[in-house]
């Protein structure tokens, strides 16, 4: 299993987080879909759930809560990308044409974090690691294998990313229109105009893509368990995907590469 321990590269992707109308249900669905463990956290943190997958950090889950007479965030996945310096990156997210939703706030000894929305309208987060890196395990069945913009100007997008975080576009042969984004010389995560099998006004988001032995039978489980798709299995360059809603209404895709077991 690809168990990580060195920190992450900062720009890389490093965690998502779930915000659920219902924690609890939200807990129960992505145990019996990904064999994810959780439950509710200490009230000195919301109740946020850090999920593991064989006894390493997976995910987050946390019910939705906004402050006093503000409005209630979506349902939905949210991607954080690493950073050595929390304020910094929110001083560069700024100056490059960003918003700052939630600024750096403590969390714990754990790290520190920010949530911003690009200028095409992505909302992401950034997390400075203190005493937790983020993901303990990546691209193995159950956990997150990829992280993709959707947006609606990849220019724009592309000079914002690589402007505050350090991500480097790049083309990538055969598939016009997508674009690989960078870390150095490696390919931490994609980019891409907001993909057409989604509803049409979709707005500018990350997807977070979580690997599976099956792609066909995880979307049975799924659909079974009150979940729905929102494009059917189907195969491209990297391997067998579909792109899903949980039952609160969460988008995520699932993908199986060639190579897995």
């Amino acid at each position: 299993m690809p168990v990580v321990t060195a920190p992450y590269k900062p720009g890389t992707p490093c965690w998502v987080d779930l915000m659920a109308s219902d924690q609890q249900a939200a807990l129960d669905f992505y145990r019996d879909l990904f064999g994810w463990q959780g439950e509710v956290g200490p009230p000195e943190f919301g109740g946020y759930s850090v999920c593991s997958l064989n006894g390493r950090p997976v995910a987050g889950i946390m019910a939705r809560s906004a402050p006093e007479g503000q409005p209630l965030p979506p349902v939905g996945w949210t991607t954080y990308l690493a950073s050595d310096d929390a304020d910094a990156t929110g001083r560069a997210i700024t100056g490059a044409g960003g918003t700052i939703l939630y600024p750096v706030m403590e969390v714990g000894d754990t790290g520190r974090m920010l949530v911003a929305a690009d200028p095409t309208g992505a909302v992401f987060g950034v997390w400075q690691k203190l005493e937790f890196i983020g993901a303990g395990v990546v691209n193995e069945p159950g956990a997150l294998v990829w992280n993709e913009l959707n947006t609606t100007d990849t220019e724009t997008a592309g000079r914002f990313y690589q402007q505050a975080l350090g991500l480097r576009p790049g083309t990538i042969q055969g598939m016009e229109g997508f674009y690989s984004l960078n870390v150095g010389d490696h390919t931490v995560g994609g980019m891409q105009p907001v993909a057409g099998y989604l509803a049409p006004g979709t707005p500018p988001h990350w997807m977070a893509y979580f690997s599976v032995d099956d792609t066909d039978s995880t979307v049975d489980a799924l659909v079974k368990a009150g979940g729905s798709v929102i494009q059917p299995p189907f195969d491209m360059q990297a391997g067998r995907m579909a792109v899903v809603q949980d039952p609160q209404g969460a988008v995520f895709a699932l993908t199986a590469t060639p190579d897995s077991p």
